[in-house]
């Protein structure tokens, strides 16, 4: 049965940095592209970040430049590295998989649990 399990959360002053990670079980993993997604309560879940199976990289315009996705095949493992960070990035960081080519949307295979982030002014 396939599991993603995200760590990494906490509470970071803003400017400062936080990495995230997601470890996948029960998938072959270096089929999947592997997003991140975030979502404050009463809002609508935000699409983050990806790594697509073959490696491209995809950003929201708001954590571009701050923000690196990375993948490790060998250890079934997506990481969200998150620098600079905003008050405005405080969020619940969900990570997912979906399976095929690369798609854009919200309709994932597998979510993670989530971890909190909260980014103090």
């Amino acid at each position: 049965q396939a599991q993603l399990v995200e760590s990494g959360g906490g509470l970071v002053q803003a400017g400062g940095s936080l990495r995230l990670s997601c470890a996948a079980s029960g998938v072959t993993f270096r089929n999947y592209n592997m997003y991140w997604f975030r979502q404050v309560p009463g809002k609508e879940r935000e699409f983050v970040a990806a790594i697509s199976w073959s490696g491209s990289k995809y950003y929201v315009d708001s954590v571009k430049g701050r923000f690196t996705i990375n993948r490790d095949n060998a250890k079934s493992t997506v990481s969200l590295q998150m620098n600079s960070l905003k008050p405005e990035d405080t969020a619940v960081y969900y990570c997912a998989a979906r399976g095929g080519s690369y798609y854009s949307g919200s309709d994932m295979d597998y979510w993670g649990k989530g971890t909190l982030v909260t980014v103090s002014s």
